[in-house]
């Protein structure tokens, strides 16, 4: 069993601030043990997890373990960002879970045919999002083995 004591690095990539902020909330709340870090859109996914521009140092912008990923988007939305991460050597191995509001089912075959882990719908309250962190934490923490950093 993998070593839960051990924080993970999750990588959100939604451009609603009070989601991203909800999602920290619900992190701490939820007591799961990890750093979280966000992007706006799927451009800044990718210059993190490429480490271009303000990304570029490694201490700021650590590989992620597990990337949460909106599909609704400006500039790049999550589809895209999905499909070029999944078509990168690279970054494949990065599982993505994707956390969206589209409850479309043209969405989320979409979203497993391009390589996505997961496909959650987010909740429509706090306390949902707690319940649901929580569940995302001890998954990916407790039960998976995810490959070390590179």
């Amino acid at each position: 069993m993998p070593d839960s004591s051990l924080p993970i690095t999750i990588l959100m990539a939604d451009d609603d601030e009070d989601d991203r902020l909800l999602a920290l909330d619900a992190l701490k709340e939820g007591r799961v043990l990890n750093n979280l870090n966000c992007v706006e859109d799927g451009i800044e996914l990718l210059e993190y997890l490429r480490r271009e521009g303000k990304f570029a140092d490694p201490a700021v912008s650590p590989r992620p373990s597990l990337i949460l990923l909106d599909l609704n988007m400006p500039r790049m939305d999550g589809r895209e960002a999905l499909q070029q991460i999944k078509a990168d050597p690279s970054l494949r191995s990065i599982p993505v879970v994707i956390l969206t509001t589209s409850k479309e089912e043209e969405d989320m075959i979409r979203g497993y045919d391009l390589g996505a882990a997961s496909y959650i719908t987010k909740p429509v309250n706090f306390d949902g999002l707690v319940e649901l962190m929580r569940a995302i934490g001890r998954y990916w923490i407790e039960f998976v083995e995810l490959p070390h950093n590179r």
